[in-house]
């Protein structure tokens, strides 16, 4: 945060994909829609020295993870910078939080509040599940709002939740939805106050939350570690995450202890360590064995080895992250200043002005103001950056074990949470289902509703007034509605077109498929019957003279389908009509002779019949559980009774 830093530093172009574990922000000042040539930098410079001087009450006392809540200015676009296509100045921001969601929350606080101190900006804050703003309130978002139709319509301004509405902007670039933020934003693109409440609880107790989130605890660590940690604290982050994150290279380092342990000689002191309580938890709950060249007290005096096993990763941890970094060579780029130079150049600021001119030197003591302003507000980012420098500066300093010797050492807070996490997770859980519970009431008084308008079957049917005919109807009216692109809809409240289907023109397209041909064999099969019992009216003579042709080509057609339903056990499958009749009229079974003149005859079947029944048949099979058969029958509308004990 102390200084202007690469944009691919931020955003690196080696791959497309947002890195894991990592919430990324901008914030987009009014003033910039507007400005042009150096008037951007200049707002930029003072917006960004008036945000870290606001925050810093918030973050001082704070330990980060991995990297601390930092911004920087943008004043084109650049293909390592997702924040943007247009180019628009503005401050964007990434913040890695790993396995501590603490830290994703309190720089969502840290946004609104710099919203509500600075209301002449719009920010937007997004990680790798996209708008996770809006998956917190997710049970109260309007129906239309999904992650295809989001883009570009999320923002926190004033204070407050701002999604731009589709009514007024259907597609929206992102500088178009600045533009309605600022010219007709406030009550038509703020959230709803469900929405508003289930954001404001999720930041509530902020900062204090946060500050209570760190851990303190008593290690017995190497004198180099300790001084070390005496000057930059927030060199603990690192340290463990060179612990957490070692491998069999940086194994090998630890196994030397080159930089932080140069001899067994070398005295180890109890110092007070401040981490987050992620991070005592990474340190606890992995066991290392200490390398042989660092010494270990006995483990009958449980507290003192229990000080110094913690101290141990701690002190192993920094020699892998310095020795890894070292090799890395990611210190070796220069100063802070010389790389904020270079990013100004790269950047456009001097506006390809000649060095030595007049205004070349006014942006130039510009820039030097800037950068010394500040870096001395905050000279975390700066650190954490280049870890190998600063560690090299402070171990050249003097020290000595006399240093922490005759110093009160405060006890260890209790790590209890560490352990009873499970009634504050139960209390989370439980605030989600009530959530999910109102959501599915609500959702349920609405459908009972419209149930009632609409005269549909009530959830609470029985056997006594539930009509099977409402299924065969609703299958019905299903098949004859025209879908739309997104696939099949079911008709229950639904504005639908009928299908207007020609039939000349389809029967026509047929006829030609099958090349014409008449068969003078199956006319004489097909006129027993069709199988599909097919009613054709029939039309007034004279008014299409090809009548008797399509007429034949029907009888031809029909016969052809019966001859090979008759060889085939299909139609066996099906209740006919004439079957379903006599069982229904409770007549005997028919001799033999009679069956087979019924083979004989192809006979319709009672389509509503067979869909009842197997739709039926597959609700009992369910025995009770979800199903198909369920499914379908509740996206139209229906429930069918439970089953019942009595034949």
């Amino acid at each position: 945060m102390a200084h202007l830093e690469s944009e691919s530093s931020f955003f690196p172009q080696t791959s497309s994909r947002l890195p894991d574990d990592t919430v990324f922000f901008s914030i987009f000042p009014d003033a910039s829609l507007s400005a042009s040539g150096s008037e951007p930098s200049a707002a930029l410079q003072s917006l960004h020295l008036q945000i870290i001087d606001f925050l810093s009450p918030f973050t001082s006392p704070y330990i980060w993870q991995h990297e601390p809540f930092s911004l920087s200015i943008s004043l084109s676009p650049s293909a390592s910078c997702p924040c943007t296509d247009t180019p628009l100045p503005h401050l964007h921001g990434k913040l890695k939080y790993g396995d501590n969601l603490e830290d994703e929350w309190f720089a969502v606080f840290l946004l609104f509040r710099i919203s509500a101190a600075f209301p002449s900006t719009s920010i937007r804050a997004w990680d790798t599940d996209g708008e996770f703003l809006l998956i917190e309130a997710a049970f109260h978002l309007p129906r239309w709002l999904n992650p295809e139709t989001s883009r570009n319509r999320v923002f926190i301004r004033g204070g407050d939740l701002h999604i731009v509405p589709r009514s007024r902007l259907p597609d929206p670039s992102l500088l178009a939805s600045l533009r309605f933020l600022l010219e007709r934003g406030g009550s038509e693109s703020r959230a709803s106050d469900p929405v508003q409440t289930a954001l404001k609880n999720r930041v509530s107790g902020y900062p204090d939350r946060a500050w209570r989130s760190m851990h303190r605890v008593r290690v017995r660590v190497p004198v180099s570690v300790a001084h070390v940690l005496r000057h930059e604290p927030f060199l603990i982050s690192l340290a463990v995450e060179g612990f957490y994150d070692r491998d069999v290279d940086s194994m090998k380092h630890a196994a030397k202890m080159e930089k932080f342990l140069n001899s067994r000689e070398e005295e180890h002191v109890v110092v007070n360590v401040k981490m987050s309580r992620a991070m005592y938890a990474q340190l606890v709950q992995q066991k290392f064995q200490a390398p042989s060249c660092y010494p270990m007290p006995g483990v009958s005096d449980r507290e003192a080895y229990s000080e110094a096993e913690i101290g141990m990763k701690i002190a192993c941890g920094m020699e892998m992250m310095y020795q890894e970094r070292k090799k890395e060579g990611e210190d070796g780029r220069g100063s802070g200043w010389s790389k904020y130079k270079e990013n100004l150049e790269k950047s456009g600021y001097f506006e390809g002005l000649l060095a030595g001119s007049k205004e070349y030197k006014r942006l130039m003591e510009n820039a030097e103001e800037y950068y010394q302003k500040s870096s001395s507000v905050s000279r975390t980012r700066e650190i954490m950056s280049a870890p190998v420098r600063r560690i090299d500066e402070i171990l050249a300093l003097p020290y000595s074990e006399d240093d922490f010797k005759g110093q009160e050492v405060a006890v260890s807070d209790s790590d209890s949470w560490l352990y009873d996490g499970e009634d504050e997770l139960n209390s989370v859980l439980q605030e989600r289902q009530k959530e999910m519970e109102f959501y599915n009431e609500k959702k349920e008084r609405k459908q009972k509703g419209k149930g009632k308008e609409e005269g549909g079957s009530s959830s609470d049917a029985n056997v006594n007034n539930f009509d099977l005919g409402d299924i065969s109807k609703s299958m019905e009216q299903f098949i004859q509605k025209v879908s739309s692109y997104k696939g099949a809809e079911l008709p229950q409240n639904r504005d639908f077109k009928e299908v207007n289907l020609d039939v000349d023109r389809f029967m026509k397209d047929i006829e030609s498929m099958l090349g014409g041909q008449e068969q003078d064999e199956d006319e004489s099969d097909g006129s027993e019957g069709s199988s599909m019992d097919m009613d054709f009216e029939d039309e007034s003579e004279g008014e299409d003279p090809n009548d008797d042709e399509k007429e034949a080509f029907m009888e031809s057609y029909s016969g052809a389908m019966n001859e090979e339903l008759k060889n085939s056990t299909l139609d066996k499958s099906f209740e006919h009509v004439n079957q379903h009749s006599s069982k229904q009229n409770g007549e005997s079974s028919k001799t033999t002779e009679e069956k087979e003149d019924d083979d004989d005859e192809f006979t319709p079947i009672d389509a509503d019949f067979n869909l009842v029944k197997n739709l039926l048949e597959s609700y009992s099979s369910q025995q009770g559980l979800p199903g198909p058969a369920s499914n379908l029958l509740g996206l139209m509308g229906l429930q069918l009774p439970k089953d019942s004990n009595d034949k």
